[in-house]
């Protein structure tokens, strides 16, 4: 057993792997990795955190420039703004009766 241990101490990569420089930088290195509260790991999750939340910000500056557009088109005269008001909350002039129909999906 003491003759196996001698030879792997010979050996070139086992030189180098315990050299305490090696070491210590192998050792910083998890450190950094996975156990420092700046970890890569950590890192990566924040990451994948601002993508999401960028993308969510295109969503609604999308939202944001589609609800301009129709307060625009709202705001362009009283037709239209009587229009959307049927259309959407199935508003009726006094004396008018609304009839709603339904259509089912066709798949």
């Amino acid at each position: 057993m003491r003759a196996i241990w001698e030879n792997i101490r010979q050996q070139t990569w086992f030189k180098i792997l315990s050299n305490r420089f090696v070491l210590s930088l192998i050792l910083f290195a998890i450190w950094m990795s996975f156990l420092d509260v700046n970890s890569w790991l950590i890192h990566h999750e924040l990451n994948e955190e601002i993508d999401g939340l960028e993308t969510s910000i295109d969503y609604y500056e999308r939202e944001i420039a589609k609800d301009k557009s129709q307060l625009e088109q709202l705001n362009s005269g009283p037709d239209k703004l009587e229009k959307f008001a049927r259309e959407q909350y199935y508003l009726s002039a006094p004396g008018e009766e609304v009839y709603l129909i339904e259509i089912p999906d066709q798949k």
